[in-house]
């Protein structure tokens, strides 16, 4: 009789498996992961093929294994996200379309989803001749086989550093400067990536928030307005957002406010 209501309540889902079995699954599985890399580099090896060797070149350099370099490049591609957002036009452009909606008070229009994917295809955009001249001087060229990984990440990293610096103030690269403890901020060929890169994201902020600022001003005048009109008619308890809300959809229709934000948003990066 037990039995049978046990098996019930499993097939009802009151009772839960137990702990022990859940961990012995998932012991299960991370043992079968690391036997099929075992077998599979076992597999290599009888084939021949190192797994992971790192030769000494003659002039001082070093030589990765493929297997090696794509273990390097997947651990890359892990901080691509980060990348997008911190070294790119991403920053500001998704803060001013959060401000804007935020200004126009629908809410939750447009949705989430459809500001990053705004966000993220007018960031392309932007950052396209960054991205082609990266492509050119570093990429293409380890890809042909002429250049080594090391010099291909330092040519490709040059058009991403002249972009961030051309958009950072001196103001915030001197801050972060005398943090570090630095005397002297030094030339623009020589600043590191660990000054330029919070020295590049608190400037976009700073920027974000101001174009955010101007595009708030007219909203925020329609909002007095009607504030005042209904207060003065003694409409207490209706909300002023719901009657200023159709007026601010139209005064931004009327300017085409879609082409003058994604305009600003793509001259102000001044490429």
């Amino acid at each position: 009789m037990k039995n049978r209501e046990i098996q019930s309540n499993l097939q009802a889902g009151a009772v839960q498996p137990a702990p022990a079995t859940r961990y012995r699954t998932k012991l299960f599985k991370v043992l079968a992961v690391g036997v099929l890399l075992l077998i599979t580099s076992t597999a290599i090896a009888q084939n021949g093929l190192a797994v992971v060797t790192v030769s000494p070149g003659s002039n001082g350099s070093q030589t990765y294994t493929v297997t090696l370099q794509i273990l390097m490049l997947m651990t890359a591609l892990s901080l691509l996200p980060a990348a997008l957002i911190m070294m790119t036009s991403f920053t500001r452009v998704i803060i001013v379309l959060a401000i804007l909606r935020q200004a126009l008070g629908t809410a939750q229009t447009p949705s989430n989803q459809i500001l990053i994917g705004l966000a993220l295809f007018l960031s392309l955009f932007i950052m396209s001749p960054v991205f082609e001249q990266a492509y050119q001087d570093g990429l293409k060229p380890y890809m042909d086989e002429q250049i080594g990984s090391e010099q291909a990440l330092e040519k490709a990293a040059v058009p991403f550093r002249k972009f961030m610096l051309d958009q950072t103030r001196e103001a915030d690269l001197l801050m972060f400067t005398r943090i570090s403890g630095k005397s002297t901020l030094p030339s623009r060929d020589e600043v590191p990536f660990s000054l330029l890169l919070p020295s590049f994201v608190t400037s976009e902020l700073k920027t974000a928030f101001q174009i955010g600022f101007l595009i708030f001003l007219p909203f925020l005048v329609i909002d007095l307005v009607v504030a005042s009109v209904l207060m003065a008619m003694g409409m207490m308890m209706l909300s002023p957002m719901i009657i200023s809300l159709p007026f601010k959809l139209m005064l931004f229709v009327l300017v085409d406010g879609w082409s003058l934000i994604m305009g600003t948003l793509a001259s102000s990066f001044y490429l």
